[in-house]
C-alpha cells in the first residue's frame, strides 16, 4: 500500500485537538533514565522484517496518535528482539567496569557489595549488543521481564508488593518491596516498542513532520506505520517509524534510522505477541535452594556504597543543577559546566576527575579535536548522540551533528 501522505496527516500546528492528543499520549510515557547517556539505542534484527502490507482503512496521523494514547492493553505476553547499533568501538568490557564504578559497586556480586541480580545494574545490558526478551503483563500489579542470555536467564518479576530479580548464572536473587500504587518495577528501562514510541511522541511539535506511511504486518498482526521526521536540519535522527497494532493501538515495532543512513540505530519489536491473560504462575517466584538473596536495603547501592561513590554522585548532582537546554525540537542541546579546566583528565594531572585514571586520555583517542570561537575541545560521536567537551570544561550534548555542537558553543561564548 502506498504511503498516506498529505497535509491533513501532519499533526504539528493544526489546532488544539492534535495538541491535546499529544499531551494525552505524553502521560503514558515511560521514563528512560537508564538511557541517559545514549538515549534510545536499540535496534531490531532482520528476523522482524515485514511480511506483508495488509489492506486497512485509511487513517490520519492525528487519529493514529490518538489510537496509541487511548490504547489500554492490560494483559499481554510475547517475545521482543533487541539489538544496539550505535557504532561505538569495542571497549573490551571497560564500559561495564565504569558503570559499576559510577554506581558505587552495586551489582558486582560475589564481593559482599551489591547483587548480580540488582536490576539497576543488570538491565543496563540492554544498551548494547543483541538481546531477546520475554515479557508478560497482567494489569498494574503483575509484570515480568526475562532477559535471555547464553545458557542463562535474568528475570525481573513484579507481583503485588514484591519485586524480585533473579540471575540464573550466579544463582543470586534481589528482592525489594514496591510502594502502594507503584507501576512496573522496570519502568526506567525501555523494553517494548510502546516504551520507545511514547517517549518519541513527546518530541512531536511544530518542528516535526508526522505522517502515516502505509501498513505492515508484525508478529502476525496487521499494523499501520506512523512516520515521525524532524523538519530541521542538523539532527542526527533521520526518521522514526512505529508499527501500531490496527486493533488495539499497541505499538508492535519501533525503528529509528539515523540521518547518516545505514542500519537502524533503534529498532525494537515483537516476534511473538498475545493479548490473552497470562497464567498466574507466570508471576510466581520462590528463591531457588541455595541462592544468595539480597534485600534492597542491604545492597551495595544503599548502605554499603563506598565513600568515593557517594562523593561522585554528589559531584554529578551539582553539575546537573546547572544543566541548561538550548535550541528547540530535535535540535535541542543540553549544556552544563563541569568546572574542570584543561579538557579531559589524564590521571597524571589529578584534577576533578582524576579518579578515572587514564580514562580521559583513552576516551580522547576516540574523539575529534575541534576549534571555534569558543576555543578548542573534543567531540565524541555515536550514530545518534554526540557530545562536545570544551577545554574550559563545558559540555554540549544532543542528537545533533558535530557542526551543530560547535555552532552552539560559539553562540554561547
Amino acid at each position: 500500500m502506498a504511503p498516506i501522505d498529505s497535509d491533513d496527516n501532519r499533526t504539528a500546528g493544526e489546532g488544539e485537538e492534535p495538541r491535546a492528543g499529544r499531551r494525552k499520549a505524553a502521560r503514558y510515557v515511560v521514563p528512560v533514565a537508564v538511557m541517559g547517556v545514549a538515549a534510545a539505542t536499540i535496534g531490531l534484527v532482520p528476523a522482524l522484517a515485514d511480511s506483508g502490507d495488509p489492506d486497512l482503512p485509511k487513517v490520519t496521523a492525528e487519529q493514529l496518535i490518538e489510537k496509541i494514547a487511548k490504547s489500554d492493553v492490560q494483559q499481554l505476553s510475547g517475545t521482543v528482539r533487541i539489538n544496539t547499533d550505535l557504532g561505538l568501538p569495542d571497549l573490551g568490557g571497560l564500559e561495564s567496569g565504569l558503570m559499576s564504578e559510577m554506581s558505587g559497586g552495586s551489582g558486582s556480586g560475589g564481593d559482599g557489595e551489591g547483587s548480580a541480580a540488582d536490576p539497576s545494574a543488570k538491565l543496563t545490558a540492554l544498551v548494547s549488543g543483541s538481546h531477546t526478551l520475554r515479557v508478560a503483563a497482567d494489569g498494574p500489579d503483575r509484570q515480568k521481564l526475562s532477559l535471555m542470555e547464553n545458557a542463562a536467564e535474568y528475570s525481573l518479576i513484579h507481583n503485588g508488593k514484591d519485586v524480585w530479580g533473579y540471575d540464573s548464572q550466579s544463582n543470586e536473587v534481589y528482592h525489594s518491596t514496591a510502594p502502594d500504587g507503584a507501576e512496573r518495577p522496570e519502568k526506567d528501562v525501555p523494553a517494548t516498542p510502546k516504551d520507545f514510541a511514547e517517549e518519541a511522541l513527546k518530541s512531536v511539535d511544530d518542528t516535526t513532520s508526522v505522517t502515516v506511511g502505509g501498513t505492515a504486518q508484525v508478529a502476525g498482526r496487521d499494523a499501520y506505520r506512523l512516520v515521525v521526521e524532524p523538519k530541521q536540519d542538523g539532527s542526527t535522527v533521520g526518521a522514526i517509524t512505529v508499527a501500531v497494532d490496527a486493533e488495539t493501538g499497541t505499538p508492535l515495532k519501533f525503528t529509528l534510522t539515523p540521518a547518516s543512513g545505514g542500519a537502524a540505530v533503534v529498532d525494537v519489536g515483537f516476534t511473538k505477541v498475545s493479548f490473552a491473560k497470562p497464567d498466574a504462575s507466570t508471576f510466581a517466584f520462590t528463591p531457588p535452594a541455595g541462592a544468595k538473596v539480597t534485600e534492597a536495603d542491604e545492597s551495595g547501592a544503599a548502605a554499603k556504597a563506598p565513600e568515593h561513590g557517594r562523593e561522585a554522585e554528589g559531584d554529578l548532582a551539582k553539575e546537573m543543577d546547572g544543566l541548561e537546554v538550548i535550541g528547540e525540537g530535535w535540535n535541542s542541546i543540553a549544556t552544563f559546566d563541569t568546572g574542570a579546566r584543561g579538557g579531559l583528565p589524564t590521571g597524571a594531572e589529578g584534577g576533578d576527575l582524576g579518579d578515572l585514571g587514564g580514562l580521559g586520555g583513552f576516551l580522547g583517542s576516540f574523539g575529534d579535536q575541534v576549534k571555534g570561537d569558543f576555543g578548542s575541545g573534543t567531540v565524541f560521536k555515536t550514530r545518534l548522540v554526540n557530545a562536545l567537551i570544551t577545554d574550559d570544561g563545558k559540555v554540549y550534548a544532543g542528537a545533533v551533528t558535530k557542526d551543530a555542537l560547535v555552532k552552539a558553543a560559539d553562540a554561547a561564548k
